[in-house]
């Protein structure tokens, strides 16, 4: 599989990547044997940059990334991980509900501190049962999760402490390169203005759909050599399912709007004789900033059936005819969107 460079850095990885937070039991319960079966199938199809975080199953993707990786050739893969949230041990009645089906028995600790993230990265090391990690993403800092007062906070924390800690981990080698994870705009662009970062892994806001990153955030990357690895590409699903009762986009179900809009493009993928969700899956890749696709599922045929959409490449011209029907998320408010 082709790669592509993450930032101004030497690290390569592969055009398209997994995302690991449905082997968390996003939804839906992931037996060990087929987050196992998962990885192995992505492994198979040439995918070597691994994405995971604390937060998927309070620990147990970070488990199966590591158990799975542990035996593979040095160097032969890039793995990311996330900083921002400490998992604490409680009673399994004290699990908190966050979509994650039968998770491990911790709850979430945000903390975007020096000490935070150093002790984050330790954490990590032993939950994977891994000695390196090459990025780390500051995982969903920003009024989107947190709502601005609570954030104000948190970029505080991140600011006074955390972007020293994550320039050290690179600094001496622990780490190749460092950004953001998370859903929303502003927030890169709050910590781009005086912040340098290698990466953003940008989920839902570069999409078919929703292209809320196109006006201010994209052109500052190209400017700034900041890549963007593009999550939630299906927009929570929609862009896989086709307009279909009960789809969901950014979380939750569609409206009749968002419904009309995937409609119309659902319409367009027919008549080119093509599924919608190839278009979904390529488009990101045709901007020079983007250095991969994340892909994330707990099904084996599910992740065969989206990279058979990625054999045949699509010109850039493919894409124009959607342009019509696409969307940008309104502004945010001072409540979170999705805690």
């Amino acid at each position: 599989m082709k790669t592509r460079r993450i930032g101004k850095t030497s690290l390569e990885v592969t055009e398209y990547s997994f995302g690991t937070a449905p082997l968390g039991g996003l939804y839906r319960p992931c037996p060990r044997e087929a987050g196992m079966a998962t990885l192995q199938a992505a492994w198979d199809h040439g995918i070597r940059y691994f994405d995971t975080a604390p937060h998927y199953g309070f620990g147990q993707a970070e488990r199966y990334v590591g158990d799975f990786l542990r035996d593979k050739p040095e160097d032969s893969y890039v793995l990311s991980t996330k900083v921002g949230r400490l998992l604490a041990p409680v009673p399994k009645d004290q699990i908190p509900n966050v979509g994650f089906v039968d998770p491990l028995p911790f709850k979430l600790v945000y903390d975007y501190s020096y000490d935070g993230i150093m002790r984050s990265v330790d954490f990590s090391y032993a939950r994977l049962g891994l000695n390196r990690i090459d990025i780390l993403y500051v995982h969903d800092i920003g009024v989107y999760t947190h709502g601005r007062e609570v954030n104000d906070r948190y970029v505080k924390q991140l600011r006074d402490g955390g972007y020293k800690a994550l320039d050290e981990l690179k600094s001496s080698g622990a780490i190749k390169a460092f950004g953001l994870g998370v859903n929303e705009v502003p927030a890169c662009l709050e910590m781009m203005a005086d912040i340098d970062i290698d990466v953003i892994l940008m989920a839902g806001r570069y999409s078919l759909l929703d292209r809320s990153a196109v006006e201010e955030l994209l052109p500052l990357c190209e400017k700034r050599g900041t890549s963007i690895t593009a999550g939630g590409v299906f927009n929570s699903g929609i862009l896989a399912t086709g307009p279909v009762p009960g789809a969901h986009f950014d979380y939750t179900p569609a409206t009749d709007e968002i419904l009309s809009k995937v409609r119309a493009m659902a319409t367009i993928a027919k008549g080119s004789g093509r599924p919608l969700a190839q278009y979904a899956l390529q488009f990101p890749l045709h901007h020079p900033a983007v250095a991969s696709v994340i892909i994330g599922t707990a099904k084996p045929e599910s992740l065969d059936r989206n990279m058979a959409l990625t054999k045949e490449d699509l010109p850039a011209s493919a894409f124009k005819a959607f342009e019509p029907h696409t969307l940008v998320a309104p502004p945010l408010g001072d409540a979170p969107v999705r805690e």
